[in-house]
C-alpha cells in the first residue's frame, strides 16, 4: 500500500516538473537540459522566493505599458527615458524591439531618444510596419523635433527591409540628418547580442542614408 501511495505521490511531482520544464524549454537559448536545471535549482530555493518569483511573472504585463511617445515598455507612461530631462533630445534612435533598446542602455554609448517599432518588416511573413505605426512615429519625430535620426537596424535581411520602409516613411524630411548604424556589426546577426565595443564603433561609426 506504501509503495503505490509513494508512486502516485512521485508520478504526480514528476509530473508537475515535466510541465514546468515543457514550458521553460521555449524559452530562447533553453534546450532540455538547461530547463531541467532550472527546475531542480527552484526546488532548493526557499519557497518565499518563489512565491515572489511567480507573482512577478504572473503580474509582467499587467505591470507594463506602452509609452505613448515613443513606444517603449515601462511601468510609467512616459517611459523613465522619455521623461528624463537629461537626455540628448536632439537625436532619435528607431529600433526594432525592446531587446535593441536594451543593448543600447546596457552597453552606455548612446544618451539620445528612443522610437521602438516592436518589429521587422517582412512581407513574406506578413510583417509590414501598419499606418498607425507609420503615423505614430512620425509624430513622435515632430514633437520631438531631432537633429538626427539613426536607423538601428540589424544588419539581416529582415533589418534591411525595415530600413528601407524607415526610408519610405522619412521620405519628406529633407531637413533632418539620417543615418544608418555602421557594419561592424556581424552580417545577420542581432543588435541584441552585440558587445559593448561593437555597438560603440556601429554607432560612431554610422553614415548618412539617403531617402
Amino acid at each position: 500500500m506504501f509503495g503505490v501511495f509513494f508512486s502516485s505521490q512521485y508520478f504526480l511531482l514528476m509530473d508537475s516538473l515535466n510541465d514546468l520544464t515543457a514550458i521553460l524549454k521555449k524559452f530562447p537559448g533553453l534546450g532540455s537540459r538547461s530547463a531541467q536545471r532550472i527546475v531542480f535549482h527552484m526546488l532548493k530555493q526557499d519557497e518565499n522566493d518563489l512565491q515572489r518569483l511567480g507573482n512577478l511573472i504572473a503580474n509582467l504585463k499587467k505591470n507594463l505599458k506602452t509609452c505613448s511617445e515613443c513606444g517603449n515598455l515601462s511601468d510609467e507612461n512616459p517611459c523613465r527615458i522619455c521623461s528624463d530631462p537629461l537626455r540628448d533630445r536632439k537625436t532619435l534612435c528607431i529600433v526594432e524591439d525592446l531587446e535593441s533598446l536594451t543593448a543600447f542602455e546596457q552597453a552606455g554609448i548612446y544618451n539620445g531618444i528612443y522610437h521602438v517599432l516592436g518589429m521587422q518588416t517582412s512581407p513574406l511573413e506578413g510583417r509590414e510596419i501598419t499606418g498607425e505605426g507609420a503615423k505614430f512615429l512620425l509624430r513622435h519625430i515632430e514633437n520631438l523635433k531631432p537633429k538626427e535620426i539613426i536607423l538601428a537596424t540589424s544588419p539581416s535581411i529582415e533589418g534591411d527591409m525595415t530600413q528601407y520602409s524607415l526610408m519610405d516613411i522619412l521620405k519628406n524630411l529633407k531637413e533632418t540628418k539620417i543615418t544608418r548604424l555602421a557594419f561592424g556589426l556581424p552580417l545577420g546577426g542581432s543588435i541584441e547580442f552585440a558587445d559593448r565595443l561593437t555597438l560603440h564603433t556601429s554607432l560612431e561609426a554610422r553614415r548618412p542614408v539617403e531617402t
